[in-house]
C-alpha cells in the first residue's frame, strides 16, 4: 500500500493547462503503481485545457466547485455539460476535450487514466 497525503502532493507540468496546478497522486513518480495513474488539478477561475485527444481513456470526478466539460468525438460531434461536486465523465480514446473554470470560485478535479 502506498498513502499520498494531499499535503506531500507533488506538482507536476501539464501541456497545454492554463491557471491550473497539477497534482500526482498515484502512479508514474509518485508511487509504484505501473498500470494506471491518478492526479488533481486545481483549476483557477479562467483557468483551462486544451481541447486535446489523448491515446488513452480519462476519467475526471470534480470534488469542488463547477468545470465545464467540452467533448468533440473521434467524427466531430461536439458536446458540452457543466459538472459539480462529485460529478464525472469519462473521455474515449482519440475524443478531444477541454475542461474550464468559468465560475468565480477554485475547482478541483480528479483525473485517472491509464499510464501508457
Amino acid at each position: 500500500m502506498h498513502i499520498t497525503r494531499i499535503d506531500q502532493a507533488k506538482p507536476y507540468q501539464a501541456n497545454n493547462h492554463d491557471n491550473m496546478t497539477c497534482l500526482r497522486l498515484q502512479g508514474k513518480e509518485a508511487s509504484s503503481c505501473h498500470q494506471m495513474w491518478m492526479g488533481m488539478s486545481v483549476i483557477e477561475p479562467g483557468g483551462q485545457t486544451g481541447l486535446d485527444a489523448s491515446d488513452v481513456e480519462k476519467i475526471y470526478f470534480v470534488v469542488e466547485g463547477e468545470v465545464t466539460v467540452i467533448c468533440e468525438s473521434v467524427t466531430g460531434e461536439k458536446s458540452e455539460a457543466i459538472l459539480g461536486p462529485h460529478d464525472s465523465c469519462v473521455f474515449l480514446i482519440g475524443e478531444k476535450r477541454q475542461l474550464k473554470n468559468l465560475g468565480s470560485q477554485i475547482a478541483k478535479v480528479v483525473l485517472v487514466m491509464a499510464s501508457p
